[in-house]
């Protein structure tokens, strides 16, 4: 039901972006333009209906598949308001980040002490916020983009500077699987920036390279963050020795 409503919302924006209106439609169906609002209301249509409309923005019925799709999975990042109605719930934060990730109901329900009320509760939560398309069997549809990012100085980036970084430096990276550096250095302005730019680069190998290990059995996954900063700084512990005037 949610998909036959999705298709019907994408054909309404192919006919919008084509300059067609209900009275477009009605004449090319010959049918009253009242008739046409009311099968876009109740989205009532057969697909031999929804094919004849599809020809008057010259569409075939498998575009209109294609774009919705797409139109389902172009969230690059959340509203304020989303992100702060995630931050406030750590149980609604965990699943979020979860499923962004990849895991399906069987994967939360299996690897956290979660029962089964919370979860779908959860789940229903990001249905909601069209984060997610909750499908019958509890299946999962992620409708965020590949390059998705959370807001800069966002909730939940502000929720992981206050709550989680400290956590997350208590380690001393000596494990395989753990890697730290930090090298400090003098860059122009133009360098900086330049230097951004190939952080940007990899942050995106990183969720490229995630994308291809979806494919490997959830067993052999496992959770790993990357955290790329660089900024103008000096130890505060040196502040007392450095020149004001230079």
């Amino acid at each position: 039901m949610a998909q036959s409503s999705n298709l019907v919302k994408t054909l309404k924006k192919q006919l919008k972006a084509n300059g067609k209106t209900y009275a477009d439609v009605a004449e090319h169906l010959q049918l009253s333009e009242a008739s046409v609002k009311r099968l876009f209301a109740e989205e009532s249509f057969t697909l031999q209906r929804m094919e004849t409309i599809c020809q008057l923005v010259d569409l075939e019925l498998s575009d209109l598949v294609q774009a919705m799709v797409i139109g389902q999975q172009n969230i690059v990042q959340l509203t304020q308001e989303q992100e702060q109605q995630i931050a406030s719930d750590h149980i609604l934060l965990l699943i979020t980040v979860c499923v962004m990730n990849g895991y399906t109901y069987e994967n939360l329900l299996n690897n956290y002490t979660l029962d089964a009320p919370t979860i779908i509760q959860k789940l229903a939560t990001l249905d909601r916020l069209k984060i997610i398309e909750l499908l019958p069997g509890n299946k999962v549809r992620l409708l965020i983009a590949p390059n998705f990012s959370w807001l800069p100085n966002g909730p939940i980036q502000r929720f992981f500077q206050e709550k989680i970084q400290q956590d997350f430096f208590d380690a001393r990276f000596d494990k395989q699987s753990e890697q730290l550096i930090v090298i400090n250095g003098l860059l122009s302005n133009a360098n900086n920036a330049e230097f951004q730019k190939r952080m940007r680069r990899l942050a995106k190998e990183f969720s490229d390279i995630s994308a291809t290990d979806k494919a490997l059995p959830f067993e052999e996954r496992h959770g790993s963050t990357l955290v790329l900063a660089l900024r103008s700084w000096n130890f505060s512990l040196f502040e007392q020795y450095y020149d004001a005037k230079s």
